[in-house]
């Protein structure tokens, strides 16, 4: 078994392999879990909507103008989270994942935290999100995170939308 400490977060992995074959398997499981949660099933990622399919085929082009972390321990993907290129100040969190092997490690708080650090790098002023309302778990965490729950900016039912400004005095 591995502990947290060996759980290190990267940004876009630099190469094809076990770590992008990973994200890949993440990114699966996500849209897969996702599905399911919202009654619409599906037996593989054949039958996944066509933009999630071809997340899970393709993460590189999916993503590529947006920065993919990636929790590995040792050589295995254990997590993952896409945070989007900025537009006027913002930026989104995208994808939260974690092998649920490896959960109850911290690895999501740790993704949340380096996507809050890269945005605040990149100059961004405020981070948004959404999230299932039945995940209410994930919303915990991002509450524990600073987020806080905002007006909704999507028209899917049942998504709650959430924002963590990133002044100076919001600082990690």
């Amino acid at each position: 078994m591995t502990d947290q400490s060996e759980t290190v977060v990267v940004r876009r992995p630099g190469q094809d392999g076990p770590v992008d074959e990973g994200l890949a398997a993440l990114l699966a499981d996500y849209h897969l879990q996702t599905q399911a949660e919202k009654g619409e099933a599906v037996t593989d990622v054949n039958g996944l909507p066509d933009r999630y399919r071809a997340e899970v085929l393709g993460p590189r082009a999916a993503f590529v103008d947006d920065v993919v972390l990636v929790a590995v321990s040792g050589e295995t993907a254990v997590g993952c989270l896409v945070v989007t290129a900025p537009v006027a100040g913002r930026s989104e969190v995208k994808r939260l994942w974690t092998d649920p092997a490896f959960r109850g490690r911290g690895i999501a708080s740790d993704l949340v935290g380096a996507a809050l650090a890269h945005a605040r790098e990149s100059g961004v002023s405020t981070v948004r999100l959404s999230v299932w309302k039945w995940r209410s778990g994930a919303i915990a965490l991002y509450e524990r995170l600073g987020f806080t729950v905002a007006e909704s900016w999507d028209e899917r039912e049942q998504l709650v939308c959430m924002e963590r400004a990133l002044g100076a005095d919001a600082a990690a």
